[in-house]
């Protein structure tokens, strides 16, 4: 048995994971950066000294079990957010030094990727086969808000998806909304999971009109609009579900306009912000059950949050389908090992 290594260090997670030759989870290894409590978010310069500080311990943990790193084929890391020109951001400077460092220690092949097509690997894997060659992505996390027109490429192309952009937020993220009006309401940072349980309690939504214009959100109006009634003393619990139903309702409202253009209606939700079971059932009963024919794939909500193991699966298909890689012909233990 072969072992291929994901490595993904994003803006607040550090995260390591292992897939064995048929693609089963073999180790899992995360940790969030620190965030002092009141802040709404981390510099890069601290988020990049935190990971380093991080990544040692994860791999302590890995080479906890004996003969480990013998049995790696292949390292594959996120080395941008995005899979287009001119995507940067230091945090994954991280993950591609300490990808190409064990690689090139290992004499395997390294493979670059990207987080985004990490996020929608992980959410492809964690559901099983997923039925359509095109299919509309929904990326929803504290960085990035998006909809995507997503077409799955050939194994062996240089990048897994071919990702187009249709549409997304033109101000605030919608993690970013969560965890601004989540530290209002005293709530630690990231807010996502809290603000979920506080909402839970509610007993209604105080209502946050939506903001959508033609396939773009806007969540800068409807976060002004909840602190203002966080700072009027309204009812905390309904002032969190208030938030997720806007979050809902902007996505109900923008997917219904990209089905219509695009003729796709199978969607992916990836990203921390769709592990939400509200806004899941939310979507769910609005845009299957509403007659628009939608066919919604959640990534499980352990997949949603910011994880390596796409990162690694995206390594492994690479290794798989294409033996000569990035630098060169893979050697014949690693052939014979991956068929």
């Amino acid at each position: 048995m072969g072992l291929v290594l994901g490595i993904d260090t994003s803006c607040y997670t550090t995260s390591l994971a292992m897939l064995d030759t048929g693609g089963g989870l073999v180790a899992d290894q995360r940790k969030l950066l620190d965030v002092p409590a009141g802040a709404r978010g981390l510099q890069q310069s601290n988020a990049v000294f935190q990971h380093i500080q991080n990544i040692k311990n994860l791999f302590d943990n890995l080479w906890e079990i004996p003969g480990r790193r013998k049995l790696i084929l292949g390292v594959a890391a996120s080395v941008r957010p995005r899979p287009v020109e001119g995507s940067y951001m230091p945090v994954f400077t991280v993950a591609e030094s300490y990808g190409r460092t064990i690689a090139g220690l290992l004499g395997v092949p390294f493979i670059p990727t990207s987080h985004q097509e990490g996020h929608i690997m992980a959410g492809l894997w964690s559901i099983g086969i997923f039925p359509a060659r095109e299919f509309l992505a929904v990326h929803l996390s504290g960085g990035t808000t998006e909809v995507l027109r997503v077409t799955q490429q050939g194994e062996s192309a240089d990048m897994m998806f071919d990702i187009r952009l249709l549409g997304g937020t033109k101000d605030l993220n919608a993690g970013q909304f969560i965890d601004r009006i989540g530290v209002a309401l005293g709530l630690p940072f990231p807010a996502g999971p809290e603000l979920e349980k506080l909402a839970r309690r509610a007993a209604g939504a105080i209502p946050i009109p939506s903001s959508v214009h033609g396939l773009e959100i806007s969540f800068s109006g409807p976060e002004t609009m909840a602190q203002r009634l966080i700072s009027s003393g309204a009812d905390a619990t309904e002032v969190a579900r208030g938030v997720e139903q806007c979050i809902a309702n902007s996505l109900e409202k923008v997917l219904r306009r990209a089905i219509e253009q695009t003729g796709v209606i199978d969607i992916l939700l990836v990203g921390g912000v769709t592990a939400n079971y509200y806004i899941r059932s939310r979507l769910r009963e609005r845009l299957e059950h509403r007659a628009v024919g939608a066919r919604l794939f959640f990534a499980e909500p352990s997949m949603s949050s910011d994880n390596a193991v796409g990162v690694a699966a995206i390594g492994l298909r690479k290794l798989k389908a294409s033996p000569g890689g990035e630098n060169g012909s893979y050697p014949t233990r690693i052939k014979d090992k991956i068929t």
